[in-house]
C-alpha cells in the first residue's frame, strides 16, 4: 500500500495562526509529491498552479528545508516537494517609522511577514556574467526569500550611499544592511 498525501489532515492541523512546532516533529520520509515551488513563489501540484491562496498559504506554514531539499512535514507525514530556487517570494515593502527608527517590513506571496532585521537578514548575490543583484531575505529556519525585482528597486530607491566603500545601504531595525555596489 502506497503512502497517501492526506490534504484535509494537513488543513485541520493548520486551524490556529501559530507556526507549528517543526523541529519537534520527526516523522520518516513518506515519499515524494508532485508539489513545486518556481522561481517567483509560485506553488503547483502535477504543473498546475494551486487555484486558492489558502493552500499555498497553509503548506508554507508546515515547510521545512533539511540540506539543500524541501519537505512538507506533519507529526506523521514528511513529504518532499521541488524548490526550484527559494520558497518564499517578496511581493510587497512597507516602511515604517517606529521610536526605534525605521523599520522595513515585508510580506511574501503567502502572506508571511517579515520584518528586515538582525533575525531576518537580507543577501544580495551578484550574478558573475550578467552583474544582476538577486536580494534574498531570511524567512525561518533557514529558508529564505527572494525579493521581487520591484521590491528591489524600492529597496534601491531608499538606499544610503556609503561613497567611500562605493555601497548601497538600507536600515532597518537599528540594523544596516548591504544592498549593492554603486
Amino acid at each position: 500500500m502506497s503512502a497517501r498525501f492526506d490534504f484535509e489532515n494537513i488543513i485541520n492541523l493548520l486551524s490556529s495562526d501559530s507556526l507549528p512546532p517543526l523541529d519537534l516533529w520527526q516523522p520518516e520520509l513518506s515519499g515524494d509529491i508532485d508539489i513545486s515551488i518556481d522561481s517567483q513563489g509560485v506553488w503547483r501540484h502535477c504543473g498546475d498552479e494551486f487555484k486558492r491562496l489558502q493552500i499555498p498559504k497553509l503548506f508554507s506554514r508546515i515547510l521545512c528545508r533539511e540540506g539543500d531539499e524541501y519537505f512538507l512535514k506533519t507529526p506523521v507525514e514528511k513529504w518532499r516537494i521541488s524548490v526550484l530556487e527559494t520558497p518564499f517570494y517578496f511581493i510587497h515593502l512597507q516602511k515604517t517609522i517606529t521610536p526605534k527608527g525605521v523599520q522595513l517590513t515585508f510580506v511574501s506571496s503567502t502572506e508571511d511577514v517579515i520584518v528586515l532585521d538582525e533575525e531576518h537578514p537580507l543577501r544580495v548575490e551578484i550574478n558573475k556574467k550578467t552583474a544582476q543583484p538577486s536580494p534574498y531575505l531570511m524567512v525561518r529556519s533557514n529558508m529564505e526569500g527572494k525579493l521581487s525585482r520591484n521590491v528591489y528597486y524600492e529597496l534601491a530607491a531608499m538606499a544610503e550611499i556609503d561613497e567611500s566603500q562605493q555601497k548601497a545601504f538600507v536600515c532597518s531595525a537599528g540594523k544596516r544592511f548591504y544592498i549593492g555596489d554603486i
